[in-house]
């Protein structure tokens, strides 16, 4: 699992960057918009520490089919979630606004088999 310790890391490192970036510098530039990058910066981080817990779980739940697929699940609920906020709010392309319901589902379904795995 030190793969999702990686990910985390990576993750929890570019979302501080990103909220920096957008307070720093987007804030006067898109404040019509400034609202949904943040709400991406939020998911962002609170889904880059769930990589870091599903990475110190895997030892502890044992299950790591389920507890590795969860993991995946919500890098890709980023990805899919907070990146369509970031290219939604940065360009205005209101394609990306129907990507971002899928990352939610996404995150819903790393928590569900978090949960899962959990219970086996």
């Amino acid at each position: 699992m030190k793969l999702f310790v990686l990910l985390g890391s990576l993750n929890a490192f570019l979302s501080v960057a990103l909220g920096a970036f957008g307070a720093h510098y987007l804030k006067t530039r898109i404040p019509d918009k400034i609202d949904v990058f943040q709400t991406g910066v939020h998911y962002h981080m609170i889904h880059a520490v769930a990589l870091l817990a599903i990475a110190l779980l895997s030892d502890k739940l044992g299950n790591t089919s389920m507890v590795n697929a969860s993991g995946w699940a919500i890098f890709i609920g980023i990805i899919l979630f907070s990146g369509s906020l970031y290219a939604l709010s940065l360009t205005g392309i209101k394609v990306f606004g129907p990507i971002t319901p899928l990352g939610g589902l996404s995150f819903l379904v790393g928590w569900v088999l978090l949960a899962i795995a959990a219970l086996k």
